[in-house]
């Protein structure tokens, strides 16, 4: 039964918004959102429509400062601190569900990316993954992708973020006439999620 509910975290209360399958749980796909948006983001809606019905419980996280009314994004390491605490806390609600995946838009994205290992996460989502700040390439963050989990990145073509580079465990998909929003057509962006969680056994064939 879809459910929502307050989590504490070390940075304050955070939400997360539950959605099971109809029958067993595949895996378990906790997302976050963007730094000035929120879990009803058209991609994060789109393929939490999807994963349900390919079997997979989708658990969406507001962070606590959005929680708090505050459109600015708290510091990397407490948004990371929060994000675990959420994690630590899902396991305990689902006990039973062996694979969790990680992932979320943009700043979402890269929060996912930071803490997959620690959180003991089987792979990333990373939906709008913002390489670089617009129009500043040297400030690249490549680097937070090299978590050596598998890891589906998917970007538009026009994202002023600019588009990562795919890596060994690292594959890239590029959707065609996108920017960051992702919200011309994000039905084929959840498809192509759905398709890799179930490569990975993470999901049902749809």
């Amino acid at each position: 039964m879809r459910y929502h509910a307050e989590i504490e975290t070390p940075r304050g209360p955070a939400r997360v918004d539950v959605d099971p399958p109809a029958g067993p749980a595949t895996s378990l796909l906790v997302l976050g959102h963007g730094a000035g948006g929120g879990v009803d983001a058209p991609d994060l809606v789109a393929l939490r429509d999807a994963a349900v019905r390919a079997g997979v419980i989708v658990a969406r996280v507001t962070q606590p400062y959005r929680l708090a009314g505050r459109r600015a994004p708290a510091p990397a390491g407490h948004l990371d601190e929060a994000w675990s605490g959420v994690l630590a806390a899902l396991r305990v609600r689902h006990p039973t569900v062996g694979a969790v995946v990680v992932g979320g838009r943009s700043s979402g994205a890269r929060v996912a990316c930071r803490t997959a290992g620690a959180v003991g996460a089987v792979g990333i989502v990373a939906l709008a993954f913002p390489l670089h700040p617009p129009k500043r390439p040297e400030r690249s963050r490549a680097a937070e992708l090299d978590t050596g989990l598998p890891t589906l990145v998917v970007n538009g073509d026009r994202d002023p973020f600019g588009v990562p580079a795919a890596g060994p465990t690292v594959r890239v998909e590029v959707r065609a006439g996108e920017g960051h929003d992702l919200r011309r057509d994000p039905g084929p962006v959840a498809a192509l999620v759905v398709g890799w969680l179930s490569d990975h056994g993470w999901a049902r064939r749809p």
